[in-house]
């Protein structure tokens, strides 16, 4: 019974591949995004996948989809299995005249949007054969998918607890408090974020890393975060900013710059959490593929040079 069942049962890495980014993204239309895939193909592969091992792997709701026992078990077999394959894509790439895979890298919002567009590029230019999937996680999340190897590396607000993880120091990073030059809060040179709940404000989409955090941030001083438009880039914030559509938060480098054109004004967070080392994390430096090391030491080699 058992050889009968193994023979029948015909999963590929493209399944595995699919059926890890549909858990990790919590929905098959975005996992299918991630995976490439149209939705309608997308569909079928799980459909099939679940008839061949012969037991339902997601519970389907309206929030999405989350992954049953059995799911959870080809999870892990899958995320095993597609890391070694991953391996042994490197391994073969140094006959083809090196290093080549694919580097998979969770930021949250400030590192992504002011930091790693200048590290990766330049990066990217040196290493041709090699490819990063990068997405945005709020810190402690990125913590937790690190040590479960959803992701090779991640960057991280240094003032998050990393566990067991391995961890280098990146970037500094400070928000402020962005408002028109004519606004009242224009006057202030330094503001409590509890302060500026009175007012209406410009944000990122509301499933951004940053975003969710300021949300978070406003329920513990026990108001509403009143969210007027969402953007999808601080330089569309501090654009509807100057208009006085509302007021904004963003990295402080991205103020500095948005001012050169721009009638607004940059006010200092009184708290704590507007400013931040930037810390590197990963399971194993050493564990890693080499040129997933050769980022690593990348952005390290990068820190110390704008020391």
């Amino acid at each position: 019974m058992a050889k009968e069942w193994y023979t029948t049962m015909r999963v590929d890495l493209v399944d595995l591949s699919l059926f890890r980014h549909v858990v990790e993204a919590g929905s098959i239309t975005h996992g299918a995004e991630r995976a490439h895939l149209a939705l309608a193909a997308a569909s079928t592969r799980i459909r099939n996948l679940e008839e061949a091992i012969g037991a339902p792997l997601l519970t389907r709701g309206r929030a999405g989809v989350t992954p049953t026992q059995a799911g959870r078990t080809l999870l892990q077999h899958a995320r095993t299995m597609l890391a070694q394959a991953e391996r042994l894509r490197e391994d073969l790439g140094a006959y083809a005249g090196g290093a080549a895979g694919q580097v998979r890298v969770l930021s949250n919002t400030n590192a992504l949007t002011e930091f790693l567009p200048e590290t990766l590029s330049a990066f990217l230019a040196t290493h041709p054969q090699v490819s990063v999937d990068l997405e945005e996680r709020l810190s402690d999340e990125i913590v937790g998918l690190i040590a479960e190897g959803v992701a090779d590396i991640g960057i991280v607000a240094g003032t998050v607890d990393a566990g067991g993880l391995e961890t280098f120091p990146y970037r500094s990073d400070r928000s402020v408090l962005v408002v028109a030059k004519d606004h009242p809060l224009a006057r202030r040179s330094k503001v409590a974020f509890a302060e500026v709940l009175d007012h209406d404000f410009v944000g990122l989409d509301r499933a951004s890393a940053l975003q969710r955090f300021l949300a978070d941030k406003a329920t513990r001083a026990g108001r509403p975060l009143r969210l007027r438009i969402q953007l999808r880039s601080f330089d569309g914030v501090c654009r509807l900013v100057e208009r006085n559509v509302g007021v904004g938060i963003v990295p402080e480098t991205t103020a500095r710059w948005a001012a050169k054109t721009m009638a607004i004004r940059a006010v200092q967070l009184t708290d704590a959490w507007a400013l931040r080392d930037l810390s590197i994390v990963m399971r194993d430096y050493q564990a890693l593929p080499p040129y997933a090391r050769e980022l690593v030491d990348h952005m390290r080699e990068e820190r110390r040079e704008v020391s």
